[in-house]
């Protein structure tokens, strides 16, 4: 068993690819976890070829969930924190705060086009722990 913490220092809402340190991290079989410990940002597996995939779920999400400043979402009554604040705990409620991930032979066995994401749903920059577990 195996333990390691990641930080990855975002910038503002967006998809922020992490794949490669975690594959010079992990090593021999088993099975790799990993955990953000927030809860206004979000793990995704997903295509890491054509970065447009990532802008494309950046607005998807934004038209979704858009900020509390929208009268669309007036009904909002957690506010104090900001306009992206409460918008970023529902996008967070939405998505994945945890993945596994078959480790074969010292390598992630991933797809092709798959590459591992902290999902930052915050306009501010901050800096995000992903715990990994390999067992």
């Amino acid at each position: 068993m195996m333990q390691h913490l990641f930080t990855i220092s975002t910038q503002g809402q967006g998809l922020y690819e992490f794949t490669r340190d975690v594959a010079g991290w992990v090593q021999g079989t088993g099975l790799l976890t990993l955990f953000v410990r927030h809860t206004s940002a979000s793990l995704l597996i997903q295509e890491n070829a054509d970065p447009e995939v990532q802008t494309d779920l950046r607005a998807f999400f934004a038209k979704l969930v858009p900020p509390t400043t929208d009268p669309a979402m007036a009904y909002l009554t957690h506010t104090y924190e900001g306009p992206d604040d409460m918008p970023a705990h529902i996008k967070a409620a939405m998505m994945p705060v945890s993945l596994s991930i078959p480790v074969a032979d010292g390598r992630m066995v991933l797809g092709t086009w798959q590459g591992i994401y902290l999902f930052e749903h915050r306009d501010a920059p901050h800096r995000r722990q992903v715990v990994a577990h390999l067992g």
